[in-house]
């Protein structure tokens, strides 16, 4: 009898440590994953102001309170989640500035998301204010399906939903709108 309650106090203790080392193990497949989906940044910065140069002439400012760098991942991008401002200089010294509450470079596509209260003001008065914006860096081409409101210093604007345009603004395609336009000729 005293035999046969040791074999089942042994059997009991090594299926419950069975139990517990396959039970534990589960759980560490777990953690294992939590891990593998979250990513951390594997560079942050805080109070960024970085220019641009090309060829000793300065072609960006970016200023912006906070960056975190994805390098490292699958599908890497930079996130700016406190906003940005982006002053822009083309070859004459003009400026274009662009505004946003936030914005996301992604490195593969090249494509730029800004969103919140995104604002582009050229050195001309040139206005453009939407909620969202991507602009497509290799091409230096604006667009959004979201609604815009463009003006200029002449009182006249334009908005609707869906633009695209050039980077100077020279080249300026929209799917619907309305807006009063002043155009006179010399």
């Amino acid at each position: 009898m005293k035999r046969f309650i040791k074999i089942t106090i042994r059997n009991m203790v090594t299926i419950f440590i069975v139990t517990m080392f396959f039970s534990c193990e589960s759980d560490i497949q777990k953690v294992k994953q939590l891990s593998e989906t979250s990513f951390i940044p594997s560079g942050e910065a805080d109070s960024l102001n970085l220019k641009y140069t090309d060829s000793g002439k300065i072609k960006s400012i970016l200023v912006s309170p906070k960056m975190l760098d994805y390098s490292s991942i699958d599908n890497p991008f930079t996130e700016f989640p406190k906003g940005i401002k982006v002053t822009l200089f083309d070859n004459k010294g003009l400026t274009t500035t662009i505004v946003s509450n936030y914005a996301i470079s992604y490195k593969r596509t090249n494509i730029i998301d800004l969103q919140g209260d995104v604002t582009i003001t050229s050195h001309d008065g040139k206005k453009l204010e939407t909620t969202q914006l991507y602009f497509d860096q290799k091409n230096e081409w604006f667009f959004t399906e979201k609604h815009f409101k463009y003006s200029d210093e002449s009182g006249g604007y334009l908005e609707g939903p869906g633009v695209d345009f050039s980077k100077d603004f020279k080249i300026f395609n929209m799917q619907k709108s309305s807006g009063l336009v002043n155009s006179f000729e010399k």
